[in-house]
């Protein structure tokens, strides 16, 4: 079976990737493969805590002209970072009752062989992530599994909600309003267009999640990198003369 050759662009993604785990202090690079694949970056290998999987994922995010990153990494725990299921139980409770951004007793946790599963409704989304993130953090966990289902108190106009998205998007100067689609249907908003890069991408979906009264946003907006003109071989470069 022939190999496909990876390209010159990909291998300086790949480069990229690498030196942001080495500058990324919470990971240990050793541990953590890298492929591309048409800017698709796949991360293998296994580390140590979910927590330092979700910062691999953040870091992988963060390089310029990656299109998508998917996450094949193992949490093995070493023997000190072993926890029963009750007192993981017990420290995500805790943890979630600490965090200003999660309303309190509108989260209910179910931990089985170290993964967590979040259950619940809360009104905003950043309730929902804040939520993830607190019992992400601690010793033990091999997973989190969020169910939480954002349920908003106030239904907006889908005209007037469009409008504001809009709005606030342009206000943004870390997005391109411009590129961006914005359609809403009820309570969900359905997002197209291109964007430069994934943090970008990320960004457009934050500012929609903060509109009072989505409940649901489908991001389906593309990431185009900026090609740099003149590399031999780069699909996007426009032939000189």
């Amino acid at each position: 079976m022939a190999v496909t050759p990876i390209s010159r662009i990909d291998q300086e993604i790949q480069s990229a990737v690498l030196d942001e785990l080495t500058w990324e202090p919470r990971v240990q690079p050793h541990e953590i493969g890298v492929t591309v694949a048409e800017g698709v970056v796949t991360l293998t290998g296994r580390v140590d805590s979910y927590a330092k999987k979700w910062a691999a994922e953040r870091a992988a995010h963060r390089v310029a002209r990656v299109r998508a990153v998917a996450v094949d990494l193992a949490v093995r725990l070493d023997g000190g970072a072993e926890h029963a299921d009750e007192d993981i139980a017990a420290a995500a409770g805790h943890a979630l009752e600490w965090d200003a951004f999660v309303p309190v007793g509108q989260v209910e946790v179910t931990v089985s062989g170290g993964w967590v599963t979040l259950h619940g409704d809360v009104e905003w989304e950043y309730q929902r992530q804040a939520a993830e993130r607190a019992v992400g953090r601690l010793n033990g966990v091999r997973g989190v599994g969020n169910g939480i289902a954002v349920r908003p108190d106030v239904r907006a106009d889908a005209h007037t909600l469009a409008e504001r998205i809009v709005d606030a998007l342009a206000r943004n100067r870390a997005t391109e309003a411009e590129r961006i689609d914005v359609r809403v249907h009820g309570d969900t908003v359905v997002l197209g267009g291109l964007v430069h890069s994934m943090p970008e991408r990320a960004e457009v979906e934050r500012t929609v999640w903060s509109a009072p009264g989505v409940r649901e946003v489908r991001n389906n907006v593309a990431v185009a990198p900026v090609l740099t003109p003149g590399v031999p071989g780069d699909p996007g470069t426009t032939p000189a003369g």
